[in-house]
């Protein structure tokens, strides 16, 4: 080959590289932050258009309902014997598990140092916070009294009583305190020197002091930096187990009763990968519409970052066909009478459907799809799944609390679970974590500027003999 061709050969390569993979596509460092910046201020009148209806839905939706069910009481939900725990609880392990993306993907993806990673942990962070939020919100409408919940925390009191701590609501709201405040500091750390970054890039007013405040006096020098590295690892090698222990405790909540369909051992894991795979598909739901709908985006996301995270998908999603059908095939083999009855139920009784449509979004699309690369890469297939998934893991919550509540020992007690106002009050609070995740979009940077910078350094072509190979350095 003559070697005029050949270096063509090699320049075409390169520059496919640089087009299909973010850290081989560096821009300089001013460059790059001025984007992150142009992002977060661009903003057309559709966004304020959306966030409006987002704001009356979660005026209407979510206080509103909640301040008429506070006033007339819970039996305006559809509580009741047999099903005393209803969409309140579905909601508050749907949210609990969505925020486990955000550790997955930051925390565990750190440790083992996966490079892609790199440009959306933050907008998985976000998640986490935002998601425990709304859980804590379900835990509450479902306590009903809500002016009392200071009873469910520890603390000295002239009462001298303390929280019940056999009750699974004590549990949860342990749980999610200690989960949100690890969490919450775990997305401030990183977010510290784009903070800076902002703080340095805006002109005044409020939002200058703000960045002012947040940054912490951040200045980027060698001791500032160390110490920033050493927080960030003891936090993400501390946050894994307790992302884990999470909810195991949640799984605790079911497991830990003597119900049919309910007493099982293997809830806890089946419970955390449940949570990961929901989590996962909220990934990919956000990074598409962030990355459709921001300025500058698309530089930062692209299909190899889709195509990381379908391959997460799948085995995730296989992960949770080997839990569901243990689970199922163990119960189903023991032949506990009452037990049996259940999963006839699940199957056959008047939402059976749901049961069904359940393993087709769970299992059978994710495998049907995400097996296939070009899909795996395509940004709005792979959110479309995620979305399945997510409606997929919700059901599979729903049939886990309600329905399976349905059917117990007693079967004069049997009635099937209607829902009232906690319908306006789910759809509420997903309002409003898309609310709140659309208004951060536009005061902190989504995208972790220094991070990415930090990846294209570590990343360059090296040329060994007649062949151009990616090398990674190690910075830290």
């Amino acid at each position: 080959m003559a070697p005029e061709k050949q270096h063509e050969e090699h320049a075409h390569g390169e520059e496919h590289l640089r087009e299909t993979h973010l850290m081989l596509d560096p821009k300089p460092r001013g460059e790059m932050n001025a984007m992150v910046m142009e992002a977060m201020h661009y903003t057309t009148w559709k966004f304020w258009v959306v966030a409006a209806v987002l704001a009356v839905i979660v005026a209407v939706g979510l206080f509103y309902s909640w301040g008429v069910m506070i006033a007339e009481g819970l039996g305006l939900a559809g509580i009741n014997r047999p099903s005393y725990w209803g969409i309140f609880i579905v909601n508050t392990v749907f949210w609990i598990g969505i925020s486990h993306a955000g550790t997955f993907i930051s925390a565990i993806l750190r440790v083992f140092k996966a490079e892609f990673r790199r440009p959306f942990t933050r907008a998985a962070e976000l998640m986490t916070t935002f998601g425990l939020m709304q859980a804590g919100f379900s835990i509450f409408m479902h306590m009903g009294r809500v002016w009392l919940a200071y009873w469910l925390f520890p603390y000295p009191n002239q009462r001298l009583i303390w929280p019940n701590l056999h009750s699974p609501l004590t549990w949860d709201v342990l749980a999610i305190t200690t989960y949100l405040l690890a969490s919450t500091m775990y997305l401030f750390l990183p977010l510290i020197p784009d903070l800076a970054m902002a703080r340095d890039r805006t002109e005044g007013g409020w939002r200058k002091v703000a960045y002012r405040i947040l940054a912490l006096g951040f200045r980027g020098t060698e001791g500032e930096w160390k110490h920033l590295r050493l927080a960030m690892n003891i936090f993400a090698f501390a946050i894994i187990p307790v992302m884990f222990s999470v909810h195991t405790i949640v799984s605790w909540d079911f497991a830990a009763a003597t119900r049919p369909g309910w007493s099982s051992t293997i809830f806890g894991p089946y419970f955390v990968v449940g949570a990961l795979h929901s989590g996962m598909g909220a990934v990919v739901i956000v990074l598409a519409i962030v990355r459709g709908t921001m300025k500058n985006m698309k530089y930062f996301i692209r299909a190899e970052h889709f195509e990381a995270i379908g391959k997460l998908m799948l085995i995730i999603s296989m992960t949770w066909a080997y839990f569901f059908f243990n689970d199922y095939i163990v119960q189903w083999y023991g032949g506990d009478k009452w037990t049996n009855i259940l999963l006839h139920f699940h199957e056959a009784g008047p939402l059976g459907f749901l049961w069904f449509l359940m393993l087709a979004v769970n299992i059978v699309i994710p495998w049907a799809v995400l097996w296939n690369k070009k899909w795996r890469s395509n940004p709005w297939i792979v959110g479309i799944v995620g979305l399945l998934i997510n409606v997929g893991m919700w059901i599979e919550r729903y049939i886990i609390v309600p329905i399976s509540l349905t059917i117990n020992r007693t079967p004069f007690t049997w009635s099937l679970y209607k829902p009232g106002i906690e319908i306006p009050l789910g759809i509420g609070t997903l309002a409003l974590f898309i609310l709140l995740y659309m208004l951060a979009s536009k005061f902190i940077p989504l995208v972790p500027a220094w991070e990415v910078q930090e990846g294209q350094l570590a990343h360059r072509f090296t040329k060994y003999g007649r062949e151009t190979v990616v090398t990674v350095s190690e910075l830290e």
